[in-house]
C-alpha cells in the first residue's frame, strides 16, 4: 500500500452530520449544547472560586471537573462546526496532534478525578470523623495535581506514537475529531501491539477507577441507608446519585469504544458513543451538580442575586 509523508499532509475528518438540512438542524442543536456546556461550566468554576463557602474538597474537585469538561468540549465541537459550515473537512497534522493531546489529557484526567470524587464522598459519609484529616485541602490539591500530571504524561506518549505511524494515502478518518481508534483504521502498518497498549492504558484510566468507584459507593449506599437523620440521608443520596449519573454517562460509552476489539466496532457506533462523553456529559455535569444542590444554588444567589433562597 502506498504511504504518504505524514509530516506535511493533512488528515480528512468525515464528520458527524450529513451535509443536508437534517445535518444543519443537528449541528444547530450541537452548538446549543456547546453554549450551555461552556456557560454552565464557566459559571461553576467562577462560583466555586469566589464563594468562600464552597472552598471545600468536594467543590474544589467539582471545579476541576467543570474545568476539564470545558476544555473537553472545546477540543472537538468548534473544529467540527467549522468544518461543517465551511465545507472543508481537513485538519492539519499539527492540529490533529494538538487535538489528540488535549482530548487524551482530559479523558485520562477526568477518569481519575471522578474516582477522587467518589473517594471524597466515601470518606465524608463513611468516616466523617477522619474526613478533615484524610481529605484536607492539601490532600485534595495533591490529588488534583496527580490527575493532571498522569493524564498529561499518558496523552503525550500516545500522541507521539500515533503521529509517527505511517498512514496510507486514503487517510480519511471516519470521525468528527482525531480519535485514536479511528486513526488506526487508516494506518499502513500492523497496529495490533499498539492496540493492546491502548487497551491497557484505557483499563488503567477507566476500569481501575470504575472498580474503585463501585466499591466506594457500595459502602456509601450501605452507610446512607443506616443514617438516622432523614435530612442527612436525603442530602447524601442526592450528592451520590448525581455523581453516579455522571460516571455512567462518562465511563460506559468510553469503555465501549476503547475496550472493544476493532472487529466488534463500527465507525457509526464509535461516533454516536463519542457524542456522550465529548458533548453531552460536559453539558450535563453542571446541570446535575447544581439544580439539586442547595449549596450551589445558594452560591448563585449570593454571587449573581438570582434564585432567591427558599425553604425546602
Amino acid at each position: 500500500m502506498e504511504k504518504w509523508n505524514h509530516t506535511s499532509s493533512d488528515f480528512i475528518l468525515l464528520g458527524l452530520f450529513p451535509q443536508n438540512p437534517t445535518g444543519i438542524l443537528l449541528l444547530s442543536l450541537t452548538i446549543l449544547v456547546f453554549a450551555i456546556a461552556t456557560s454552565g461550566n464557566l459559571i461553576m468554576v467562577h462560583l466555586i472560586h469566589v464563594d468562600a463557602r464552597l472552598h471545600t474538597p468536594m467543590y474544589i474537585l467539582l471545579s476541576q471537573l467543570s474545568l476539564m469538561d470545558l476544555m473537553y468540549i472545546s477540543t472537538t465541537v468548534p473544529k467540527m462546526a467549522f468544518n461543517f459550515l465551511s465545507g472543508q473537512n481537513t485538519i492539519s497534522f499539527l492540529g490533529c496532534g494538538v487535538q489528540i493531546s488535549f482530548f487524551l489529557t482530559m479523558a485520562g484526567s477526568e477518569g481519575l478525578l471522578l474516582a477522587s470524587m467518589a473517594y471524597d464522598r466515601y470518606l465524608a459519609i463513611c468516616h466523617p470523623l477522619h474526613y478533615p484529616v484524610r481529605m484536607s485541602k492539601q490532600v485534595c490539591v495533591k490529588m488534583i495535581l496527580a490527575t493532571w500530571v498522569i493524564g498529561t504524561v499518558n496523552s503525550i506518549a500516545h500522541a507521539y506514537y500515533v503521529l509517527h505511524i505511517p498512514y496510507c494515502r486514503a487517510r480519511a478518518i471516519d470521525h468528527f475529531f482525531c480519535d485514536i481508534p479511528a486513526m488506526l483504521s487508516v494506518a499502513c502498518m500492523d497496529t495490533g501491539v499498539y492496540e493492546y497498549t491502548v487497551f491497557m492504558s484505557t483499563s488503567f484510566f477507566l476500569l481501575v477507577p470504575l472498580l474503585g468507584i463501585s466499591v466506594s459507593y457500595g459502602k456509601v449506599l450501605y452507610a446512607i441507608f443506616r443514617m438516622r437523620s432523614k435530612e442527612g440521608r436525603k442530602k447524601a443520596f442526592t450528592t451520590c446519585s448525581a455523581h453516579l449519573t455522571v460516571v455512567t454517562f462518562y465511563y460506559i460509552p468510553f469503555a465501549c469504544t476503547y475496550l472493544r476489539p476493532r472487529n466488534l466496532r463500527s465507525p457509526t457506533e464509535d461516533k454516536a458513543l463519542a457524542v456522550f462523553y465529548t458533548i453531552l456529559t460536559p453539558m450535563l455535569n453542571p446541570i446535575i451538580y447544581s439544580l439539586r444542590n442547595r449549596e450551589v444554588l445558594g452560591a448563585v444567589t449570593r454571587v449573581f442575586g438570582v434564585f432567591p433562597s427558599r425553604k425546602t
